[in-house]
């Protein structure tokens, strides 16, 4: 696996369980029924996607700097 590679697999990752976390969390403070964890979840990775598709790398969702963004640089066979 290439360094990009890894990376852009450690956003994508770290992302998700940031999102789901905060899903279940506000959940519990909000106490309501814990299957409202993936909607929330959904709407915060819609946001999330939102905001690094104006403040990121122009054109992707990623939050990856430009040397690291595999979207970035075309794929060299």
């Amino acid at each position: 696996m290439t360094t990009q590679l890894l990376l852009d697999l450690g956003e994508r990752t770290a992302w998700t369980g940031a999102q789901a976390a905060l899903g279940v969390a506000v959940v519990q403070l909000a106490d309501v029924q814990v299957w409202w964890a993936a909607p929330v979840a959904l709407a915060l990775a819609a946001a999330k996607s939102w905001v690094a598709g104006r403040l990121g790398r122009k054109g992707t969702a990623s939050t990856l700097p430009a040397a690291a963004d595999p979207a970035s640089h075309p794929r060299v066979v």
